[in-house]
């Protein structure tokens, strides 16, 4: 799927999942796949889908604060932090960090939301902070029809971004 970000007059567009794929095979680009980098191509995903459901999305400038996008829906600003999950465990199931880089749980003053992508099930996970607040990590089986996390109802849960 390709992925375009426009930039003044400019449209960039990516083939995300084939660098994903790349990066899975071993495969040498001109640009190494990071861990990083990984997280920016998650980003770029995010933000087209937003854009697609008809959000409006600002990214800010630089990477010091807690939160990756601010996210307009009528008249809200929410904060939101995006994970993304590349490979899965041998049980089915895709890990993701619930925290920062300082390894503390975050807290509703720092972000609204944090949405978790997980790659290869192209599958998204949108959380309010509240829910995720107290935890370091969160575990999904996306693909999996006999384990079932407790987090399936947050599964492409949009709708949180649409109410007051």
């Amino acid at each position: 799927m390709s992925t375009g970000v426009v930039i003044g007059d400019l449209l960039a567009v990516a083939d995300v999942g084939a660098v994903w794929a790349n990066a899975g095979e071993g495969a040498r680009a001109t640009r190494s796949v990071t861990g990083k980098r990984r997280g920016e191509m998650a980003e770029a995903k995010f933000l087209a889908k937003a854009s697609e459901l008809g959000f409006g999305v600002a990214k800010p400038w630089g990477d010091s604060d807690a939160y990756d996008f601010i996210v307009q829906t009528g008249g809200r600003l929410w904060k939101v932090q995006v994970k993304s999950a590349h490979v899965a465990w041998k049980d089915g199931s895709y890990s993701f960090r619930a925290h920062g880089h300082s390894y503390k749980a975050y807290k509703a003053d720092e972000i609204d939301l944090l949405v978790a992508y997980v790659v290869p099930e192209n599958a998204w996970y949108v959380f309010p902070v509240r829910v995720i607040q107290r935890m370091k990590s969160l575990k999904l089986f996306p693909g999996s029809r006999k384990k079932r996390s407790r987090f399936e109802k947050y599964r492409e849960a949009w709708w949180i971004l649409r109410r007051k």
